[in-house]
């Protein structure tokens, strides 16, 4: 099988960790340049008013093309409060919700320097709610997009082009959602929507199965 190529994620959406399951784990781009508004520092869950983005603010990097492994998160306002607080809102009534929840606050007590190594925290905590082991791993030089042998969803997965961002064969399938009977379902929220709702039965969504 190809090796799957992906940008970091913060919380990343259900697509982003179905390519990871499908294909057993992925390579995490570090040498590529941050670009703002993306899913690198920013997630989408579904709240009682509808979908709502969180980001994770970062110090100014110090050269136009800063590295992705070089982008330190920032302390300016009380973003940890607010996104832990969010993440309570929309999905304290969900069914499994308090499962996670002390795993879900420790990502906002504890100090994270560096963006890449939060997000990959992530990574390893969701595999080990799943009960699965991938092989992600942190790219050791940029790879050229042309490169032969590799799947590369760097970029594809996008908050802006949502659409764009669910590539057969890794569109989400359909699941519940506690605001669904208000918003419809929402595809492609971060995958703590996914897991707040369906428990370890998300396995089965992400496999394409349900």
């Amino acid at each position: 099988m190809n090796t799957l190529y992906l940008n970091t994620a913060y919380w990343a959406p259900v697509s982003y960790y179905t390519a990871m399951y499908r294909h057993g784990g992925a390579v995490i781009e570090q040498y590529d340049s941050y670009i703002k508004q993306t899913y690198r520092n920013r997630c989408k869950i579904v709240a009682a008013q509808g979908v709502q983005l969180l980001t994770v603010p970062v110090e100014k990097p110090s050269t136009p093309h800063a590295l992705m492994r070089d982008i330190r998160i920032s302390d300016h306002g009380n973003w940890r409060h607010l996104h832990a607080s969010a993440i309570a809102s929309a999905y304290g009534s969900s069914p499994f919700y308090e499962y996670y929840a002390d795993d879900i606050n420790h990502f906002y007590e504890q100090r994270y320097d560096f963006l890449l190594d939060y997000n990959m925290a992530q990574i390893e905590c969701v595999c080990s709610w799943l009960g699965i082991e991938l092989d992600v791993v942190r790219s050791e030089s940029f790879v050229e997009r042309d490169t032969t042998n590799i799947v590369d969803l760097r970029d594809a997965i996008h908050p802006k082009h949502p659409n764009e961002s669910l590539i057969a064969p890794y569109v989400p399938q359909p699941y519940y959602q506690v605001f669904a009977a208000k918003h419809g379902f929402v595809a492609d929220a971060s995958i703590l929507d996914l897991l707040c709702n369906m428990g370890n039965e998300a396995l089965l969504v992400l496999a394409g199965r349900r």
